[in-house]
């Protein structure tokens, strides 16, 4: 089920079928290094994996983290959507490409249709996103999409302090 389509892309909700990407896209090196190893390692992880988070949010929520394809070739390159963390007061934006799709302006083109999104079709009034300190696009990207530092912050469960953003719509 198609949800956005931006100029380039699609963004449409996971499933059982996309685990394949997903395995590859949890193993990569800047999922590994900013967001954390998962311990996906089979394509019965990676659709355990989606089953029991974006599948299960889209049920419980109404949202949750949706594949990312480019539009015109039809390919996997992503993940971006909305999420609610048991750790955090608001729902949070997060996003994710292959590396060899970084830098074409592809997430920031999902995460600003995801916002407009948030705001328009589900009626958020607030977003959020988590950041590595270190992850410098991440921080460019929620910044152009106008998200604001707000704080330092630990996630239940972490010992990594992150940065917190903001942004009202």
């Amino acid at each position: 089920m198609n949800i956005i389509e931006t100029k380039r892309l699609i963004i449409c909700r996971l499933s059982e079928d996309d685990s394949e990407f997903i395995l590859e896209l949890l193993n990569s090196p800047g999922w590994l290094r900013f967001i954390g190893n998962k311990n996906v390692r089979t394509v019965s992880d990676a659709a355990n994996y989606i089953i029991n988070g974006p599948m299960k949010s889209y049920e419980v929520n109404g949202f949750g983290l949706c594949l990312v394809k480019l539009k015109d070739e039809n390919i996997s390159i992503g993940i971006c959507g909305l999420i609610k963390r048991d750790s955090l007061e608001d729902i949070d934006i997060g996003f994710a490409l292959l590396p060899e799709y970084e830098g074409n302006g592809y997430a920031f083109e999902a995460a600003a249709a995801v916002l407009n999104h948030a705001k328009t079709d589900l009626g958020i009034k607030k977003i959020v996103a988590v950041t590595d300190k270190d992850n410098d696009n991440s921080i460019r990207l929620l910044e152009k999409a106008g998200l604001v530092f707000e704080k330092n912050i630990l996630l239940k469960g972490s010992e990594k302090e992150l940065m917190l953003f903001t942004v009202l719509l």
